[in-house]
């Protein structure tokens, strides 16, 4: 549900593939709350455009959520 808490832990990593942690290796750990944390409104800008991840854009209900994580302070 739209009005529900979004967690990193919870909500957000799962969203990221082992195949989008190994291509993003270079930048920032995308399974480290830590550096998606840090590089979220970069992150949020690719997921938005759909240059990220590089195999394909995801879902808009996947972007809207990690937006909401964004927007709602990006709890662990």
């Amino acid at each position: 549900m739209a009005t529900e808490p979004v967690s990193y832990a919870t909500n957000i990593k799962p969203l990221f593939h082992e195949r989008d942690r190994d291509s993003m290796t270079f930048a920032f750990d995308l399974w480290s709350y830590d550096d998606v944390s840090d590089n979220a409104d970069v992150i949020l800008r690719r997921l938005s455009a759909g240059t990220m991840p590089c195999y394909g854009a995801w879902p808009p209900d996947n972007v809207d959520l990690f937006k909401r994580w964004v927007e709602g302070g990006k709890q662990p």
